[in-house]
């Protein structure tokens, strides 16, 4: 039987995630391999190539940094989150992630992203973390509206959170029976229908697939928490998600309430140690 992860994105919310993966690494807590939409996947890589408080310590380091993310960023390059500086700067030079260890660690780390020509999911499994594959990850996180499209390995992308925010079921689908989910909202969180801005049809005209995938969006993520909480009836799954609202924004420059969402995953998870193990075991 595979164990695996699926965690959800949410851009600045995603620091929910790097709490609850910092904790697992630190007490040698592992699966068989996971999936990360969106910022699932940006921080969430970290639990492979076994580097924790990476996330958390450059998000502090440089969240005021106008290359990180904002209005300037966005009106100097197209992208809200600085993708030079996010996808290289940091992990290269000034951050350094672990490629080696990214690269032997067994574990295996997927990721889903949003055909902009077709509006359904692509999914895919990582290797090594150079090269394009830094590119599937930012696509995963590239948010439509905020961020340009991302071409990689012959597709059109934008943020996999789009067309499956909680890729469970598609785990479920490639051997993974038993999955640990984190969500970056509290229980009982709905989406709200009709929550579409209308500028999305201005800017993704070429792409009219992609526009009725983000219009449906509220519906089939709202289906997928329900199918989650059978899940977890049924035994299959073991949800993490805050235990409050730190009310943390997409793009947040707030430091308080950036530490306070990575250490609400921090406490989460520590309380739920035991559940993990149980679960996994």
């Amino acid at each position: 039987m595979k164990r695996g992860m699926v965690l959800e994105g949410g851009a600045m919310r995603g620091l929910y995630t790097a709490g609850v993966l910092d904790v697992l690494m630190k007490n040698d807590i592992q699966v068989d391999g996971y999936i990360g939409v969106s910022a699932g996947v940006t921080f969430g890589c970290n639990y492979k190539s076994r580097q924790p408080e990476r996330a958390i310590r450059y998000t502090l380091k440089y969240l005021r940094d106008r290359r990180f993310s904002g209005l300037w960023t966005l009106l100097s390059t197209g992208d809200i989150f600085g993708a030079d500086f996010c996808y290289h700067e940091i992990p290269e030079k000034l951050d350094p992630f672990d490629f080696e260890a990214f690269h032997s660690n067994p574990v295996e780390l997927h990721t889903v992203a949003t055909d902009a020509t077709t509006g359904k999911p692509v999914y895919y499994r990582f290797h090594d973390g150079r090269g394009n594959e830094l590119e599937w990850m930012r696509a995963s996180a590239s948010m439509p509206l905020v961020s340009h499209a991302v071409k990689v390995d012959g597709y059109t992308l934008f943020d996999g959170g789009v067309s499956d925010s909680i890729p469970v079921e598609y785990f479920m689908s490639i051997g993974y029976e038993r999955n640990i989910v984190v969500l970056t909202r509290p229980r009982g969180y709905r989406k709200k229908e009709g929550s579409y801005n209308p500028l999305l049809s201005f800017m993704l005209k070429k792409y009219p697939a992609m526009l009725t995938a983000i219009k449906e969006r509220p519906a089939s993520y709202n289906r997928q928490l329900e199918r989650l909480e059978e899940l977890e009836r049924e035994g299959k799954v073991l949800i993490i998600a805050p235990s409050r609202d730190v009310h943390v924004k997409r793009v947040d420059k707030n430091r308080d309430r950036v530490q306070a969402i990575y250490e609400l995953g921090v406490s989460d998870t520590e309380r739920l140690l035991d559940d993990i193990r149980a679960f996994l075991s």
